[in-house]
C-alpha cells in the first residue's frame, strides 16, 4: 500500500475512492462564444445580453474565432490531441435560465482529445489523464433570494464560452483533486485562457465519485456532485460522499447512479435527480452551425504563442538557479509569483530571495488574504532589502524589523536604515571593544567556558548583541569571540 493511498475503512473493510472531474473553465474572452456581448464579471443584471443570448426567434449563432484559439491553446498546454474537425451539438434540457431550451455543446466530436496533467505527490509525480476538452455555452443564472415569491433570471452569463475539461477516473483522494485543480488552473493562467477565479464562478467542477473494495478492479457506481466552486468544498464533498457510499455497501445496499448537490452548511451531499445518460439529452448536430474545421498551420501558429509553462519553468529554476524541487514547485505554481521572483533575483542573491519570498512574504500575504499581485512590498524594494543582508549592512534580525515597516509603506529599505539608524555594526575595532567589555564583566563565566563548558558561547554572543543593541554583525562577533576565548 502506497503512503499516499487514501482509503475509507468500514468494519475492517477498506474501500478505494475513484474520482473523475468535469471542470468548467470560462474562456478568457471579451465576448461570448456565439455573440458579441461582453463578458465582464459583476455587471448589472441583464446588461450584457444580445438577441442571440436571449434566444429571440430568427437569431443565429456566429462562432467566436478567438474562443476557438483559446480552446486549442489550452489543449496544447495539456499535451492533448487537437482535432482539426469538431462538431457543435444541441444538448436538450429545460431550465428557466436556458432561454433556447437547449445548450450548444460538443458531444461525439470535441475540439480537443486526450491529454495529460502531471501533479506532484509526496511520493513523486503522477500523471492524470484528460479524456477530452470541449467547448460549450454557459446558461444564465437563476436568483432565488431577492424576491421570496419569485425566481429572477440574469442572462449576463448566457452564452459565455466554457471549456469543459473531463479527466479520466485517475484521481484517488481529495488531496490529489486539490493538486490537480491547482495545476490545471496554473496552466490556464500561464496560457491566458482562463483566469481561474473560482469565487467569480469562472472555474467550477462536477465531481464524480465512486468506491470499490480495495483490490477490486471493477469500478463502482458513480455519483456526480454538481457545480462545486471551491477546492475546499470539492474535498469535503468527496470525503462525505465516499463515506456515504461505503456505508451503503457495508449495509448490503446498492449505490444509485444519480446527480447530487453538496450542502456547504450541513457538509453533506443530497440527492438532486437520477443521473442522466447521453440519450436523455437527445444530442444532435446544431443545424445552425457548420462543422468546425481548421488546418495544421492554424495549430502551428497557435503553438508559437505558447509561453513557458509551469513544468518547464520549474525545471529551469532547478537547473539554472539551483533551487530545490520543493522551492521551484512553490515559485512556479502561480504565474504572478514566478514573475515576482524573477524580478527580485535580477539584482539579488537567488537563494536568499527564494527564502524571503516563500517565508516572510508568503506569511504576510496569507495573514492579509492578499494575492502576490497585491503585495504591499514591491519586488524592487524586496530586492534592495535582500542586498542589504547580503552585503552585511544589516543582520537577518534587523531585516525582519525593516520588512515589517515596508509592509505598512512600500519604502526603500536603504532610507529606512538611515532614518532608523539600523545599520549593522561591522567595524572590527568597535566590536572588539564590546566583546572585551562583556568578557571583563563575566570573568567567572569565561573561566567556566575555558574549563570545558562550551555551551556558554551562546551566552557571550547574546550579551554582545545586547550591548550592540542588536546591531552587531553576528558573523564577526562569532569570529572575534572565538579568537578571544580560545586564544
Amino acid at each position: 500500500m502506497s503512503k499516499d493511498q487514501y482509503l475509507i475503512e468500514k468494519n475492517g473493510n477498506k474501500y478505494e475512492v475513484i474520482i473523475g472531474l468535469e471542470v468548467h473553465a470560462q474562456v478568457l474572452s471579451e465576448s461570448k462564444l456565439f455573440s458579441t456581448s461582453a463578458t465582464k464579471f459583476g455587471s448589472e443584471p441583464n446588461t450584457q445580453v444580445s438577441l442571440v443570448d436571449a434566444a429571440f426567434p430568427g437569431m443565429l449563432p456566429v462562432i467566436n474565432e478567438f474562443c476557438i484559439r483559446q480552446a486549442v491553446k489550452t489543449g496544447i498546454g495539456l499535451n492533448a490531441k487537437i482535432n482539426k474537425k469538431s462538431i457543435f451539438d444541441r444538448k436538450n434540457y429545460f431550465y428557466a435560465d436556458l432561454p433556447q431550451g437547449y445548450q450548444i455543446s460538443q458531444y461525439k466530436d470535441p475540439i480537443v482529445g486526450e491529454g495529460t496533467v502531471v501533479v506532484d505527490l509526496p511520493s513523486g509525480p503522477k500523471t492524470i489523464g484528460i479524456e477530452r476538452l470541449h467547448l460549450e455555452q454557459d446558461a444564465g443564472k437563476s436568483i432565488h433570494d431577492v424576491d421570496p415569491g419569485s425566481t429572477l433570471v440574469d442572462l449576463n452569463r448566457s452564452g459565455v464560452a466554457l471549456m469543459e475539461i473531463v479527466s479520466k477516473p485517475d484521481l484517488r483522494s481529495p488531496e490529489e483533486v486539490n493538486l490537480y485543480i491547482k495545476k490545471l488552473r496554473s496552466i490556464m493562467r500561464y496560457l491566458g485562457t482562463c483566469d481561474g477565479n473560482m469565487q467569480e464562478g469562472s472555474l467550477r467542477a462536477d465531481v464524480n465519485v465512486s468506491v470499490r473494495k480495495l483490490g477490486s478492479d471493477k469500478l463502482g457506481t458513480r455519483c456526480e456532485i454538481k457545480n462545486v466552486n471551491s477546492i475546499k468544498f470539492m474535498q469535503m464533498a468527496i470525503e462525505y460522499e465516499a463515506n456515504r457510499q461505503a456505508e451503503l455497501l457495508e449495509e448490503g445496499n446498492v449505490v444509485d447512479q444519480e446527480t447530487r448537490l453538496f450542502d456547504t452548511k450541513k457538509n453533506q451531499t443530497r440527492s438532486m435527480r437520477s443521473k442522466e445518460d447521453a440519450h436523455d439529452y437527445r444530442y444532435f448536430p446544431d443545424p445552425d452551425l457548420l462543422p468546425l474545421e481548421f488546418d495544421d498551420q492554424f495549430i502551428e501558429n497557435i503553438k508559437k504563442e505558447i509561453p513557458e509553462l509551469p513544468d518547464q519553468k520549474k525545471n529551469r529554476f532547478i537547473e539554472k538557479f539551483k533551487l530545490s524541487p520543493y522551492e521551484a514547485t512553490i515559485l512556479v505554481s502561480d504565474l504572478d509569483t514566478s514573475k515576482f521572483f524573477e524580478k527580485v533575483i535580477e539584482k539579488s542573491d537567488i537563494k536568499l530571495s527564494a527564502n524571503w519570498i516563500t517565508g516572510e512574504l508568503f506569511a504576510l500575504l496569507n495573514e492579509n488574504n492578499l494575492e502576490i499581485s497585491e503585495s504591499p512590498i514591491s519586488p524592487e524594494n524586496l530586492s534592495k532589502l535582500i542586498n542589504l543582508i547580503s552585503d552585511g549592512t544589516i543582520s537577518g534580525k534587523i531585516a525582519k524589523t525593516i520588512f515589517e515597516i515596508m509592509s505598512k509603506e512600500d519604502k526603500d529599505p536603504n532610507i529606512i536604515v538611515e532614518e532608523k539608524g539600523l545599520k549593522q555594526e561591522s567595524d572590527p575595532k568597535a566590536l572588539e571593544d564590546l566583546i572585551q567589555k562583556v568578557l571583563s564583566s563575566n570573568k567567572d563565566k569565561v573561566n567556566e567556558y575555558k574549563s570545558g563548558k562550551d555551551k556558554l558561547f551562546g551566552f557571550f554572543v547574546g550579551q554582545v548583541m545586547k550591548e550592540s543593541k542588536g546591531k552587531g554583525n553576528p558573523q564577526m562577533i562569532n569570529k572575534i569571540l572565538k579568537e578571544k576565548l580560545n586564544g
